[in-house]
């Protein structure tokens, strides 16, 4: 079997006769029959009934519903034997996290750049939405980042778990407080610095919020890096990622909610059958990294 007979077949499927096939591979008819004969006599039972039209047989309508699969499979594995013969050269985009490029990227870069030095890779910095919307315009390989509302045309892996925190200066009221965790209510009177309205974690914190009849005063800053800065006078609450480092005098609040878990994962397109060896090569070098950090 080679990729010719399979292509005829295909062809043949597509067209609906075998002249017509012939014609459109700008073969003679007899080679795409001779072609045929010799993919049934290595399958070991007939694709067609012979005739004028191309009918296909119940073993061959069986074989039709995976001929598609067997050829990309053929074009994927001939396509990694030549990356390995030229020492896979190319680019691979990835989009992530802000603290993901910040704490795991540069060991994962320095190590996959030890096995797959002809491998240049652009990061794409951003929140969930940006990914999501980059993967499915095909700008991206694969990202990492938390789980879109909307995953039509995209497949989420969950490999870790982020917390929201509320953060304010050491001197805010709210520290001040005797006692345990902070009732969420307790934080309404006080204006809150938040990621834009496409981060992901916003949407968490706007359903916590629409549980009560008032609402904080919001302000946005579109990099959630930044957002510590601005809480280091009070009354200022900042809302950041568990990951988000503080600066000195900024500490974190004990608040009780509901909504203060993100998944973190894996995202990428689910038309990707069969991906490059060195995206899955990336891909693994980041999970250890993570979980070694973790």
């Amino acid at each position: 079997m080679d990729l010719k007979e399979l292509t005829a077949f295909q062809t043949i499927l597509q067209e609906g006769s075998f002249a017509k096939a012939a014609a459109k591979l700008n073969y003679a008819q007899s080679t795409i029959t001779n072609q045929i004969q010799r993919l049934e006599k290595e399958l070991g039972f007939q694709l067609f009934d012979r005739g004028w039209e191309a009918e296909l047989t119940p073993a061959g309508q069986i074989y039709a519903a995976e001929v598609e699969r067997l050829i990309q499979h053929w074009h994927y594995v001939s396509d990694q034997a030549k990356a390995i013969v030229r020492e896979e050269t190319g680019t691979l985009r990835i989009g992530m996290l802000e603290m993901l490029a910040r704490q795991v990227m540069p060991e994962a870069l320095w190590r996959f750049r030890e096995e797959k030095p002809q491998i240049a890779c652009q990061f794409v910095i951003g929140n969930t939405d940006l990914a999501a919307s980059e993967l499915r315009h095909k700008q991206l390989d694969f990202a990492i980042c938390g789980e879109p509302p909307d995953l039509s045309g995209l497949r989420f892996e969950p490999l870790y778990e982020e917390r929201i925190v509320f953060a304010a200066a050491k001197d805010h009221p709210l520290h001040q407080r005797d006692g345990g965790s902070l009732p969420f209510q307790e934080l309404l009177p006080y204006p809150m610095v938040v990621g834009g309205p496409t981060c992901l974690y916003y949407l968490h914190l706007s359903r916590q919020l629409a549980r009560f009849d008032s609402m904080p005063m919001l302000h946005s800053v579109s990099q959630i890096s930044a957002i510590p800065g601005f809480t280091a006078r009070p009354p200022f609450i900042g809302v950041v990622l568990a990951s988000t480092p503080l600066p000195d005098g900024v500490l974190p609040l004990a608040v009780d909610w509901e909504e203060h878990i993100i998944p973190v994962g894996l995202l990428e397109r689910r038309d990707t059958v069969y991906p490059s060896a060195a995206r899955e090569r990336l891909i693994g070098i980041l999970k250890e990294v993570w979980f070694n950090e973790a």
